[in-house]
């Protein structure tokens, strides 16, 4: 079973923020640098809230305003599903499930340490499954393989 710090370690700890009162443009714009859907909303190091893509998309319309003068804050989610570092990989895959969420923080003793994707989830499980897989057919077919 794959722990979090695990599926860090391999994946890294990078984690890309911004500050509440940046413009939702600032942050639409490192998202799409970085090609990436989620930014983790950081006020003084601690973690307020999550602006994600479909933050941006289902509420932004609302304000009619342009991006430049909405401020992130307005826009971010501020209940934010996070895990620690400790927490298995089938763990995370429930409570994305359960709470709709894409991306889940992680943090060990209230410090963001990374974060992790449904993305990342579903890669470690395939990868998980293919070892199962691979090993079956060894035992199966002898250390030789199919022939």
């Amino acid at each position: 079973m794959t722990t979090v710090r695990e599926l860090l370690e391999g994946k890294g700890y990078e984690v890309a923020s911004i500050e509440p009162d940046k413009s939702v443009y600032e942050a639409m714009h490192l998202m799409a640098a970085k090609n990436i859907g989620a930014l983790l909303v950081l006020h003084q190091g601690k973690l307020v809230g999550i602006f994600t893509e479909r933050d941006y998309s289902r509420k932004a319309y609302s304000l009619d305003r342009l991006a430049k003068d909405i401020q992130v804050k307005e826009l971010m989610t501020a209940q934010v599903a996070y895990v620690s570092p400790d927490y298995s990989t089938e763990d995370c895959m429930a409570l994305v499930t359960k709470t709709r969420a894409r991306h889940l923080p992680v943090l060990e003793d209230g410090k963001v340490m990374g974060i992790i994707s449904i993305g990342d989830l579903v890669k470690d499980a395939i990868s998980g499954r293919e070892f199962i897989i691979h090993q079956l057919e060894r035992y199966i077919y002898g250390t030789r393989g199919p022939e």
